[in-house]
């Protein structure tokens, strides 16, 4: 059996409080020098600390000059050392080791550019001017989109957002896309920068520490946050080898679960985590005594170092014993979206020179951890293979295995790859709840007044009550409801019950074009109306982008892989094609992918403001809140228990016109590669498309760019083009898992291949292909 594409880091950038670059960082690490102090770009009167990992004084030079976010500035820096530091250009020109076209993006972050939001409202409160561009922030998408404009390239773009554990997860799709093809190199990392949001919620929650934190001591007292950024340049080894490029080492794979336990703390045995260390073990072939370092999450928090401790015994065994597990974040703090490309490149750099980082401001072992921590001082350690853990809020565990370069090792298993279908749809939408009402809405048309000037909201009137306790409500904001309550009609309807299967196996994989929006609202005003003191700890824990997917891991007891995707517009279709992509490998057997998203009053005037949308409502333009799920599952595991499958997942691609923040390419450039590249990997021509359901929503500066290239693909007399989008409202991230439940319950007839395409409004485009199941007579429609 051959071994998978083997992807090699061949660069690496960092921005840190230890100051600007990574081999900067680094030997601040081997040092042990903490860099944590009296942050001075906020104000932390009321707090119960007033230290951070800041970044300074490059951070208050960059954001004068710039009118990007900190955490955009921070990134657009890692990212330029990281593609300086591999020698790779990423140009379009055809001598370029890597076309700009192959060139891709995956970026994790917490907060996204929410600093920016929070001064903009501010601004707006008191009656300042402001830019209306400054309201985009909000969405996480924008920093990959600016990378990807930035440094040309053009290839796949995703934006990561499981909070705490979300640059290790950015690592892992980007080791998906080289894998299976779509890319030969991908810029991947994470950054954070501080908000007040950030320091009120931690605040609220008691987890910060008034001093430097000391991750396994004895006497920890809590977490510091910190800000900055990590970028790392991951290439296909034989290109990364042709080009000449330097090979720090090598992504051998990772691990990823979901606990399914609380919003905010770990599970005290730290079962979940233990799950991902030993996926991380079968996806890579590695064993627990392959492994000399560990670069662990430790927080300094009570809970998440023992719980940390405890997943490495569980999943080692005897060999915990004799591992180092440390935490930089003694010396920077938490760096959240961030932490784990920060962390992933300090496991690269103490393989590189086979030294374990300190674990600073140790104060002593806690028998509640007892691993060796590397206490203060830096230590020489023969190395092989290491890993890297991030575990974050709403249970999102992850672990990214590296190793050395030239190491005499066993080449990585082949994964036992399988098709992936659709065997379940959960709907909850103003045009209906079931496929076929939703389906009879479209065809029926618009209703109502259409004549209206101004940007119109559809709401669905659902009752949660069948779905969710009101305990359980209680603990939820309605983003979390409807992800809870579409994903439990998803399985209904699939049949599949988790108490009857291997519920370790059922991943969740979210795609919200927008995100807790409500919460963010309803949490972030109240402190910048009235300070610190009106941080509410009981909503703190749904402002993170993965509390949706959190809800529903806990609600319906799935604790397999979890993840969630923001890209506007294109979420659902990005998280989609993510699932695919895990459950292809067999990372998971089954996987509830909701699309879900609601808005609050800020975010639909901000909409309101955007130029692209003032003249929008005359096209047919609006919008509507809800949630679709559907249910995945690997094709021999469908067949097995006799499930009806809807559809098979053939593929899909993913492209970037790389023009900036909230610009499109006039001639649909962007999106023609992605509907090409996703014939080419389902192996179809486009002769071979019955239907294509279309982004098209009513904004001309987005349809018109589409419309031109379906043209190009099909020479302009190809398969009918359904928009029911311009029928049933833009249902923001929603969107293709729209067009997915029209497409298999089509009255017409579902029997040849469909093209599903979805644009973010910053020019990311994702193009899936369904087909009908031909291997069965059991396909059917749904009611």
């Amino acid at each position: 059996m051959s071994s998978p594409k083997r992807i090699v880091v061949a660069g690496i950038g960092a921005v840190t409080s230890q100051g600007r670059g990574a081999d900067r960082m680094w030997q601040g690490f081997l040092d042990g020098h903490v860099a944590i102090d009296t942050v001075e770009s906020l104000d932390l009167s009321g707090h119960s600390t007033t230290i951070g990992g800041e970044v300074r004084p490059w951070r208050t030079e960059a954001t004068r000059a710039e009118s990007l976010d900190p955490a955009v500035q921070f990134a657009l820096a890692a990212a330029a050392e990281a593609i300086d530091g591999a020698r790779i250009r990423p140009l379009g020109d055809e001598d370029a080791a890597v076309p700009a076209t192959r060139w891709g993006v995956a970026v994790g972050t917490c907060n996204g550019g929410l600093g920016t939001v929070e001064q903009t409202w501010l601004a707006d409160r008191d009656g300042n001017a402001t830019d209306w561009q400054q309201y985009l922030m909000i969405q996480p998408q924008i920093i990959a989109e600016a990378l990807s404009a930035e440094f040309g390239l053009r290839g796949p773009v995703l934006s990561v957002n499981t909070a705490c554990a979300a640059g290790a997860h950015a690592i892992a799709h980007a080791v998906e896309m080289i894998r299976i093809g779509r890319a030969d190199a991908m810029l991947v990392g994470g950054t954070d920068a501080f908000n007040a949001t950030v320091f009120a919620g931690f605040h609220s929650l008691e987890s910060l520490s008034p001093i430097p934190p000391a991750p396994y001591s004895k006497d920890r007292r809590g977490l510091s946050l910190g800000e900055g950024s990590g970028m790392l340049v991951l290439v296909e080894h034989s290109v990364a080898v042709a080009a000449g490029a330097p090979i720090l080492a090598e992504v051998l794979g990772y691990g990823l679960s979901a606990d399914g336990h609380h919003p905010t703390a770990p599970h005290p045995e730290g079962a979940g985590a233990a799950r991902a260390l030993s996926a991380a073990f079968t996806a890579t072939g590695v064993t627990p005594a392959d492994v000399s370092y560990v670069n662990g999450h430790g927080t300094g928090t009570p809970k998440n170092d023992s719980a940390e401790s405890n997943a490495v015994r569980r999943a080692f065994g005897p060999a915990a014993e004799k591992i180092a597990l440390t935490s930089v974040k003694s010396m920077i703090g938490h760096l959240l979206g961030a932490a784990g490309a920060v962390e992933g490149i300090a496991t690269v750099l103490a393989l590189r020179d086979q030294i374990a980082p300190p674990t600073a401001g140790f104060t002593g072992p806690d028998p509640k951890c007892g691993l060796d921590a590397v206490p203060n001082t830096a230590r020489p350690l023969p190395m092989d293979v290491a890993m890297s853990n991030n575990f974050a809020f709403a249970g999102a565990n992850a672990t990214v295995v590296f190793g050395r370069e030239g190491r005499p090792a066993s080449p990585v298993p082949e994964p036992p790859i399988d098709r992936v279908v659709i065997t379940g749809l959960g709907i909850i939408l103003p045009g209906g709840t079931t496929a076929g009402a939703l389906f009879d809405t479209y065809r029926a048309g618009r209703s109502g007044d259409d004549n209206s000037t101004e940007l119109a909201l559809s709401t669905p009137v659902f009752d949660p009550a069948p779905f969710l306790s009101p305990k359980q409500r209680r603990r939820m904001d309605r983003l979390g409801v409807l992800a809870v309550a579409s994903s439990r009609m998803a399985l209904d309807d699939g049949r599949l019950d988790p108490d009857a299967f291997d519920s370790d196996r059922i991943g969740v994989i979210v795609g919200t074009g927008l995100g807790p929006v409500e919460s963010l609202e309803e949490f972030t005003v109240p402190v910048l109306e009235s300070g610190v003191t009106a941080a509410n700890p009981a909503v703190f824990p749904n402002t993170v982008y993965n509390a949706a997917a959190g809800q529903v891991s806990m609600a319906l007891g799935v604790r397999g892989p979890t993840s969630t995707l923001t890209a506007a517009h294109a979420a659902g279709a990005t998280a989609l094609g993510v699932a695919y992509d895990l459950l292809r490998i067999g990372a998971a057997d089954a996987a509830l992918c909701p699309a879900v998203d609601t808005l609050s009053p800020c975010a639909l005037r901000a909409y309101r403001r955007m130029p692209a949308f003032a003249d929008a409502p005359s096209h047919g333009y609006r919008l509507a809140e809800g949630a679709l799920t559907l249910l995945l599952e690997r094709e021999s595991v469908a067949r097995s228990r006799g499930a009806r499958i809807l559809a098979v997942v053939a593929g899909y691609g993913n492209a970037c016109d790389g023009l900036g923040i909230g610009r499109w390419d006039r001639e649909g450039r962007g999106i023609e590669r992605a509907m090409r590249g996703a014939l080419d990997e389902s192996g179809l021509a486009p002769g071979d498309v019955s239907a294509i359901w279309a982004n098209a929503a009513g904004l001309p500066a987005v349809d018109d760019p589409e419309r031109a290239a379906i043209a190009r693909l099909t020479g302009g007399s190809g398969p009918r083009v359904e928009t029911p989008k311009q029928i049933l409202g833009e249902p923001v991230g929603a969107g293709a898992h729209l067009c997915a439940a029209l497409a298999v319950h089509d009255p017409a007839g579902f029997d040849g291949p469909v093209l599903i395409n979805s644009s973010s409004m910053g020019g990311t485009h994702t193009c899936l292909v369904l087909t009908p199941d031909t291997h069965s007579s059991t396909s059917e429609h749904h009611d």
